[in-house]
């Protein structure tokens, strides 16, 4: 409902401004076949870059955000200095000034390409928001689970691996979903250091053809085509995840004294508070 009201208010302030739609002019920069052939025209090219840059971007994000998080909650005093200094540095400066900085004075000393640019610029400033999720989600996490875990003489490797992470990841799901969007649309940025991303194509073809209106909505639809995949992916996880029940994970490990001992950690979603409770960890086997 609320986007056929949209759609009929731009239409009718067009239409009041005295503008002649012209849509069918639009679809051959999507594509177009030829004798049996299609080809991609310079908006579906464009979303393929960003694509691209959001998937790359993406794997970065993650590994930025992992990195400062465990930075965070090391018992030194130097990673979690470090890790509030990157914080406070690229939360409180704005992305294109950063990305301006990587693009015209480190990619030269360190011969970076434009793409690379791009990529390392989105996520260095989205993993800094990406370990802020992380580290909530840590920490929403009781404190008893850790101290089950090691009273039962599991490593610090082993706890994060097989007892937090699988809480973790129904925990942190939502808002780290929404760091997915905001990257992605983020990604528009690039286009200022010459990618030619969707945002780059749809500039061009306006400047070309005067088809102001057509252009940027159909380049608005194309991304809110990859917000609502990603929006379904993520309502498809959460449902895999299947919070309403009980889950068990049994993992096998070795003691102190070289035994092996196999565990079962059994969690209980409480979907007021949107988290686990109640984690029971059994020893349920044990092989001398």
């Amino acid at each position: 409902m609320l986007s056929l009201l949209l759609g009929w208010a731009l239409y009718s302030g067009a239409r009041q401004m005295g503008y002649e739609w012209q849509w069918p002019r639009v679809l051959p920069f999507l594509g177009e076949w030829d004798e049996g052939t299609f080809y991609a025209g310079p908006l579906l090219n464009g979303l393929l870059v960003t694509l691209q840059v959001a998937l790359l971007s993406l794997l970065g994000t993650m590994a930025v955000g992992v990195c400062v998080v465990s930075l965070r909650l090391l018992p030194s005093r130097l990673g979690p200095w470090l890790a509030i200094a990157y914080l406070a540095l690229v939360r409180t400066t704005p992305q294109l000034v950063q990305l301006y900085i990587l693009y015209f004075l480190l990619g030269p000393m360190l011969g970076l390409a434009p793409l690379a640019c791009a990529v390392l610029s989105l996520s260095l400033y989205q993993g800094a928001f990406t370990a802020e999720v992380l580290r909530a989600g840590v920490q929403a996490i009781p404190k008893g689970q850790w101290e089950a875990a090691q009273s039962l003489g599991l490593s610090r490797a082993i706890t994060l691996r097989k007892v937090i992470l699988p809480q973790l990841v129904r925990i942190t799901l939502p808002p780290l979903t929404n760091e997915l969007v905001s990257l992605i649309k983020h990604s528009a940025l690039v286009s200022v250091i010459a990618i030619f991303d969707l945002t780059n194509e749809g500039r061009t073809l306006v400047a070309d053809t005067f088809l102001t209106f057509e252009v940027w909505f159909t380049v608005a639809a194309l991304y809110l085509l990859l917000t609502l995949t990603l929006s379904a992916c993520s309502r498809a996880l959460a449902r895999h995840l299947d919070p309403d029940k009980h889950y068990m994970i049994t993992f096998i490990t070795k003691n102190r004294f070289g035994a092996t001992d196999q565990f079962q950690i059994i969690s209980e979603y409480d979907l007021s508070t949107n988290m686990h409770k109640d984690v029971a960890i059994c020893n349920i086997a044990q092989d001398f």
